[in-house]
């Protein structure tokens, strides 16, 4: 289903952080994640990690609010060490989990909390 009311490439649901330093969030990401997308001073910032937009505003008529997010990657152990590269501090070192998935959790350095993951299990 495609629906013609949703800008080409997005989803229903696309989560928006908001932070006090969105410029130090979209250098993360893009370390990181290797999200694309640019900084974008008088808009959302519309970044792209695999194929999901995260959208990244500053503070103003909103307040800051962390968020806690599931991210699957190719390669959860590579991705969890760019991130500590990037600034993030450990929440949980990579470890297989019950249903499957080798999974890690940070927190990035604006406080949003990261669970990356791998599935193993088909």
């Amino acid at each position: 289903m495609n629906a013609t009311w949703i800008p080409e490439g997005w989803h229903s649901v696309t989560p928006r952080l908001v932070v006090h330093d969105p410029a130090k969030l979209v250098q993360f990401l893009k370390h990181a994640f290797g999200a694309s997308g640019e900084f974008a001073a008088d808009a959302p910032s519309r970044m792209q990690i695999g194929d999901s937009i995260v959208m990244v505003s500053g503070v103003g008529p909103r307040d800051p609010i962390t968020s806690f997010l599931y991210l699957y990657v190719e390669d959860v152990d590579a991705t969890y060490g760019r991130a500590l590269e990037a600034g993030a501090v450990t929440l949980e070192e990579p470890a297989v989990t019950p249903y499957g998935d080798r999974r890690a959790m940070v927190k990035d350095p604006c406080g949003n909390d990261w669970q990356i993951a791998t599935h193993l299990a088909t």
